[in-house]
């Protein structure tokens, strides 16, 4: 498929994530009024979406508190900032082996929850978009399985359009896209379609050039993609993006650095995204805009 570069451009801000980076960076938001903060910072900077996750405020351990996830929209939501809200999804399919010699019982860490809880959040604040991880995965730490099988992935997606928040799919490799085409094919998953394509994550889609462009070809013309790597590639991968004819992520969850040695804040980098987009000669969506083009409801919370 030949290149076509974006010219209308959004930029999604993936705030904190739920890696062990707490305590890599004093910049990492941990408690709700943090994550809010540093999402309508990286909102003025020019975020159209900003993606959070919720960690405990005294470990920063990740979380899937409802508490926490509308503490944190409602800051947002009363702010005098303008974004889309994009809450994960992707709690409560954690499952850690005991060690090879002995992989059962389960480990420490394991959370394995039923579709309505994990979306329970999801019902309640009522965010714009959610992500859908795609499969089932090995990550970097040796015993950890991120667990999505077809069966819950089928009733989470089904729970989220019913809610009226659209799915974002989560593809870290191309079995993951293919995944997402059947649920297009059984009208689980209505039009227009949007993608995240997450490269470099351990022990998904490695992040060179080819196996980026496998992913892009794997995408319907008819969706409309995002991408991005992690570490030193998220700014290369900016660029990528935008030149294969997607929309680029960035944010403390992928990368923690402003530049080598220099940590970042979250509005830092989205400020160095705007940069390179622009200078490739295209135009950054604001978030009204972005609400349009992919047939998204803004609404309120619901009360209970």
């Amino acid at each position: 498929m030949p290149l076509e570069m974006s010219r209308e451009v959004f930029i999604t801000c993936a705030v904190t994530g739920s890696g062990s980076t707490q305590d890599r960076s004093e910049f990492v938001p941990r408690s709700p009024k943090e994550i809010a903060n540093s999402a309508i910072e990286a909102a003025k900077a020019g975020a159209a979406i900003v993606h959070c996750h919720v960690r405990e405020p005294d470990t920063g351990f990740h979380s899937r508190k409802v508490d926490y996830y509308r503490e944190v929209t409602d800051r947002i939501r009363d702010s005098d900032v303008d974004v889309v809200l994009n809450l994960t999804a992707g709690m409560g399919g954690d499952l850690v082996m005991g060690p090879p010699n002995s992989p059962l019982p389960l480990g420490d860490g394991t959370d394995l929850a039923s579709a309505e809880d994990r979306v329970e959040h999801i019902r309640l604040c009522r965010p714009e978009i959610c992500t859908l991880d795609c499969g089932s995965m090995n990550f970097a730490e040796a015993d950890y399985v991120m667990l999505n099988t077809p069966g819950m992935l089928d009733e989470m997606c089904s729970l989220m359009i019913e809610m009226g928040v659209k799915p974002e799919i989560e593809a870290f490799d191309t079995g993951n896209l293919w995944f997402a085409k059947r649920l297009a094919q059984k009208g689980i998953l209505p039009e227009p379609v949007l993608v995240q394509l997450c490269m470099g994550v351990p022990w998904g889609a490695p992040d060179d050039l080819n196996t980026f462009m496998a992913m892009v070809n794997n995408v319907p013309e008819t969706w409309t993609f995002s991408a991005f790597s992690l570490g030193r590639n998220q700014m290369p991968y900016v660029a990528a993006a935008v030149l294969a004819g997607g929309n680029p992520r960035v944010g403390l969850e992928d990368n923690l650095f402003l530049s080598k040695g220099v940590l970042a804040q979250n509005h830092q980098l989205v400020e160095k995204a705007v940069n390179i987009v622009e200078s490739l000669g295209a135009r950054v969506l604001g978030p009204g805009e972005v609400r349009k083009k992919l047939d998204l409801t803004k609404r309120s919370p619901l009360t209970e």
